[in-house]
């Protein structure tokens, strides 16, 4: 069986914010529905930062502050969140281990990978997301991409390896400029020393992993995970009989994928280069 590292629920500062914004809006004399027809907003938002579900933004913030009195108390505390809590609830501990991971293999079938990603192309994958993000949040969420990039810049280098479904680069997420800047982003990571990139052609008639993507990690200890996500939903596995069948799905899809050598002319013809 599995072994899941993500078991108990995570108290991060988003539940800890909520529960003022309950104690304040008690203290207020507000309801949650008084207070969501005071700024147009559904009751169900309100609800859902104050079960720690949903990000309070820091406009809204202000906006609460000066409703309820708060002296800038929940404006401030927003601001003091740390950066990887900024990340989904779902995805927070593979942030973490990501960041100080000494190899990564990553798999995926639908769009670019995250550390691969331009900003325009990251921009328009978040504002696919439903029920739409509202603007701060989408902004939010690409610098936080954006900033998980730096992990390249690391050193000891992060060794990684990439493959992703040729279907990803004929996909036109947010028109076909931001996918030919994507294209030719690519292009360029795939020349970096510390990192392949292997594209799995359409045609091929065999395909060791058509369940789906995944994300196989090396920790500094030299702890073996993987990462599975799905629709808002992710598993992180450090159970090693499970960890060493997806190694063997990963080594499979690497014969079975472009060479990288193979993958960076196809991106040339792409780009009719």
């Amino acid at each position: 069986m599995q072994s899941v590292k993500k078991k108990t629920k995570r108290v991060t500062s988003w539940h800890v914010i909520g529960a003022q914004l309950a104690a304040f809006r008690r203290a207020a004399g507000h309801t949650q529905t008084s207070l969501a027809d005071r700024f147009c907003v559904g009751e169900d938002t309100i609800a859902s930062i104050e079960q720690g579900r949903r990000p309070l933004q820091a406009d809204f913030a202000t906006q609460l502050d000066e409703l309820l009195d708060t002296k800038g108390v929940l404006g401030i505390a927003v601001a003091k969140v740390p950066q990887k809590e900024r990340f989904p609830a779902f995805v927070q501990d593979f942030v973490e281990y990501e960041q100080e991971a000494v190899t990564l293999l990553s798999y995926q079938t639908q769009v670019v990978p995250g550390l691969l990603q331009t900003e325009a192309y990251a921009r328009f994958v978040f504002s696919c997301l439903f029920p739409p993000l509202e603007d701060d949040e989408l902004e939010e969420r690409v610098a936080a991409r954006l900033d998980r990039q730096r992990v390249f810049d690391r050193k000891p280098r992060l060794m990684a390896n990439f493959l992703i479904e040729e279907c990803i680069l004929a996909r036109p997420l947010g028109g076909r400029t931001v996918l030919r800047q994507q294209l030719l982003h690519l292009r360029r990571c795939a020349e970096l020393p510390f990192l392949g990139l292997q594209i799995m052609p359409t045609k091929r008639e065999t395909h060791a992993a058509l369940d789906g993507p995944m994300v196989l990690l090396e920790t500094p200890d030299h702890d073996q995970l993987a990462y599975i996500e799905g629709q808002r939903v992710s598993v992180l596995i450090d159970d090693l009989d499970e960890v060493s069948v997806l190694q063997q799905k990963y080594g499979m899809l690497r014969s079975q994928a472009f060479s990288p050598e193979e993958s960076m002319r196809l991106l040339d013809d792409l780009l009719g280069e």
